[in-house]
């Protein structure tokens, strides 16, 4: 799933040039289906595993990036969308044939950012030819390796050089609260129950939150937002509280000044988006102007309610706050977006259904273009004059 933290590897190649074998043999399970059938994976496929010597990582299995016909490039556009998405790539020909579909292919991850090496795979079949691995290594800066998964070459060596290209920033253990609370601290988490928030569950970040303050060997209490009073007026001074956005106006009237107060969404951020971006970008609500369009990201799809936070509230509170005749879009899940440079500013969700690169890969768009971002949570906490205090715990820790 998008939401999983482990390092991302996508493989892609033509059909029929044993990517499969090789995620087969990586993992030493047989997770992926085998055919002399070219096409036999049609849809991307992710399987969560550990590879030994690299540890945890989510695997992305591809359709064939030579597929034909109306539907074969359907399945190739789904193949180049996993590319915004992942930590590292391992791009497998065969028969020494790298042209066109790879080179494509090697442009795109370029674009994106994504290192890569390239496995030239049936090596019993047909030897990798010198010219050909000078080309690659010269023209697109890539590592070679030739391999055979019939011949039972040692995986060893192609595991050492996935090690090599995968970002350091993949590896690292990331934390909600990191460098924000320490052992025994008491949390306090604000968890309203109204028309947006699962029946009998709580949404993800908040159980991602709960999980994490008890990681970092703190108390974790949650609460609605209609018991914060008693039991602030009842319990010893919490280390740090955290809301929902929703609720930040009612929240901040109760919560003394002297106790840290932030946001899941928030937090979120600061997890996976463009944080420093994010508050850069967000001070811009008070600059917007009569026919502006502001464009709100979505990382999810779901159905929109009354009580709906990107589509509803939040569109509202900026009517409200600016007075101005602000014009609003919406793009849910990972729709494409066509002419960035028309909005004037985008707001982007805590984005607890995506991997920090489809995050930042999206708000790129903007911020290549200087277009101002913001965070439904910051935008909430800017709008309800609390900016400061919501991004303190954060900046006097050097977040």
């Amino acid at each position: 799933m998008a939401k999983d933290l482990k390092p991302h590897i996508g493989i892609f190649g033509r059909r029929n040039v044993g990517k499969s074998s090789i995620i087969n043999r990586l993992t030493g399970q047989d997770i992926a289906i085998v055919s002399d059938t070219a096409g036999t994976t049609t849809d991307p496929v992710k399987k969560s595993i550990e590879i030994f010597g690299i540890g945890p990582c989510v695997l992305i299995d591809t359709a064939g990036i030579d597929d034909v016909g109306g539907l074969g490039q359907q399945r190739i556009d789904k193949t180049m969308k996993v590319l915004e998405e992942i930590d590292c790539a391992i791009i497998v020909i065969a028969g020494n044939n790298f042209a066109e579909p790879e080179k494509q292919l090697v442009t795109r991850m370029n674009e994106l950012a994504v290192p890569f090496f390239v496995v030239h795979n049936k090596a019993d079949q047909e030897p990798l030819l010198a010219v050909l691995k000078a080309m690659v290594e010269q023209n697109y800066q890539a590592k070679v390796l030739d391999f055979s998964v019939a011949r039972n070459d040692d995986i060893a060596m192609l595991v050492k050089m996935l090690k090599t290209i995968i970002p350091e920033s993949a590896y690292q253990k990331v934390s909600l609260f990191g460098g924000i609370v320490k052992p025994n601290d008491v949390v306090v988490l604000v968890c309203p129950v109204d028309s947006e928030a699962p029946e009998g569950r709580l949404i993800l970040p908040q159980v991602m939150a709960i999980r994490d303050v008890l990681d970092n060997e703190c108390i974790c209490v949650v609460l609605k937002e209609t018991l914060l009073q008693h039991y602030l007026e009842t319990t010893a001074k919490p280390a740090l509280i955290v809301t929902d956005s929703q609720v930040f106006g009612y929240v901040s009237k109760i919560v003394p000044a002297d106790i840290p107060l932030t946001s899941f969404s928030i937090v979120m951020a600061r997890l996976r988006g463009d944080f420093d971006n994010y508050i850069k970008g967000t001070p811009y609500l008070s600059q917007l102007k009569d026919g502006d369009t502001v464009l709100l990201l979505e990382s999810c799809t779901h159905h929109s309610t009354c009580d709906d936070i990107g589509r509803v509230k939040l569109p509202r509170m900026i009517l409200k706050y600016t007075g101005k005749d602000i014009h609003f879009e919406y793009v849910a899940g990972l729709a494409p977006i066509a002419h960035p440079e028309r909005y004037a500013m985008a707001i982007q969700c805590g984005g607890c259904m995506s991997t920090r690169k489809q995050l930042l890969n999206r708000t790129n768009l903007f911020v290549n273009q200087s277009i101002p971002i913001s965070n439904y949570g910051m935008a909430l906490a800017y709008m309800n004059g609390i900016f400061d205090r919501v991004m303190a715990p954060f900046s006097e820790r050097g977040h």
